[in-house]
C-alpha cells in the first residue's frame, strides 16, 4: 500500500498503517514499486493530480490501472472504474466488493475497523454525507461482531495534541469571519499561524465544519496557506452545492455539501476573490 503523503496522525493506530509506503518519504522505493506493478488498484479519488509526486509515474505505467471510488465526475484514467457516488465513502463500496467476491460477509477484527473508521470520519461520524440505511445496517453488523466503536471514536476524535486544541482556538477567535448576508462564514490561516502552532498534517482536519454549527450558515470554507497556493475545503447544508462552487470557481470537487480546491494566489487575494464569486453563486442559486 502507498500514499502520496504523510498519513495523518489520528490514523496511524490501525493494523498495518505501519507498513504503508509514503511516497515523499521513500521516493526510490516508491518509484520501482510502481514501475514493476502488474495491477494498479487506486482507492477514494478520481483524479490524476490527486496522486501528487507519483502522478507522472503512476500514469505513464503500463500496468492494468482499477479506481474504486465514491466522488462524482471520475476522470479517465483507469482500464476500470468502479465509482458509486451513492456510497456515503470508498470504504462502504470496497466492503460491497469483499462481500461479493468472498460469496458472504467477511469477518476479521482488523478489517472491520479499517472499514469503521473509513465510514465514521468520511460522514463526520454521521453529520454528514449520503449514507443510508444499508450503511447504518453494516455497521450494526460490525459491531456485533464485536468491534469497539467507543475506543475507535476516541481514537479519532480524542487523539490531538494540545497545539492542535489551541490552533482550532486560535482559528475560531481570531481567524473567522461571518458573511451573514450569504448564510456564509470561513475560516483562514497563514503559514505563520501554523508554524505558530506546530503544525502537522492532519490538524486541521475538521475545522470547516465548526462554523456550521452557527445559527443561519449554511455554508463555510476553510483557507489555508500552502507553498505557492492556497487549499481550501468546502462544506454546506441542504441543497447549496458546495461541489458545484468548487468546481467553477477553484479546480475542485468533491460531494454536494462537502468539497475542496486550490487557488494560486496569495491569501489576500484569494479571500477577495471568493467574496466576489460567492456574491455572484448566491444570487444565482438562492436569489432568482
Amino acid at each position: 500500500m502507498m500514499t502520496p503523503n504523510n498519513l495523518q496522525e489520528f490514523l496511524k493506530w490501525m493494523d498495518g498503517a505501519d507498513k504503508i509506503e509514503v511516497f515523499i518519504k521513500h521516493r526510490e522505493r516508491c518509484k520501482k514499486l510502481i514501475e514493476n506493478a502488474d495491477l494498479i488498484v487506486m482507492l477514494d479519488f478520481n483524479q490524476p493530480d490527486r496522486l501528487g509526486e507519483a502522478e507522472k509515474l503512476v500514469t505513464a505505467s503500463k500496468a492494468q490501472k482499477v479506481i474504486i471510488d465514491h466522488h462524482l465526475d471520475p476522470h479517465d484514467f483507469a482500464h476500470l472504474l468502479i465509482s458509486e457516488s451513492s456510497k456515503c465513502s470508498t470504504s462502504e463500496l470496497v466492503h460491497g466488493l469483499v462481500t461479493e467476491m468472498n460469496g458472504g460477509d467477511f469477518r476479521n477484527t482488523s478489517y472491520s475497523e479499517a472499514l469503521y473508521v473509513g465510514i465514521v470520519t468520511d460522514t463526520s461520524n454521521f453529520e454528514h454525507g449520503t449514507y443510508t440505511g444499508d450503511t447504518l445496517r453494516m455497521v450494526a453488523d460490525m459491531i456485533d461482531t464485536g468491534i469497539n466503536k467507543d475506543k475507535i471514536l476516541d481514537l479519532i476524535y480524542n487523539n490531538f495534541s494540545a497545539s492542535r486544541m489551541r490552533l482550532q482556538g486560535f482559528a475560531l477567535n481570531q481567524r473567522m469571519t461571518m458573511i451573514p448576508d450569504f448564510q456564509t462564514a470561513y475560516i483562514y490561516l497563514t503559514k505563520e499561524d501554523l508554524s505558530s502552532f506546530d503544525y502537522e498534517k492532519g490538524d486541521s482536519e475538521g475545522f470547516v465544519n465548526l462554523p456550521l454549527s452557527i445559527k443561519g450558515i449554511i455554508f463555510t470554507a476553510l483557507f489555508i496557506e500552502k507553498e505557492g497556493f492556497i487549499k481550501l475545503s468546502f462544506r454546506s447544508k441542504g441543497d447549496f452545492p458546495a461541489n458545484k462552487f468548487a468546481s467553477r470557481y477553484f479546480s475542485g470537487g468533491g460531494h454536494m455539501n462537502a468539497s475542496g480546491g486550490d487557488y494560486h494566489n496569495t491569501l489576500d487575494n484569494t479571500v477577495t476573490y471568493f467574496h466576489k464569486v460567492l456574491k455572484e453563486f448566491y444570487k444565482e442559486h438562492f436569489q432568482k
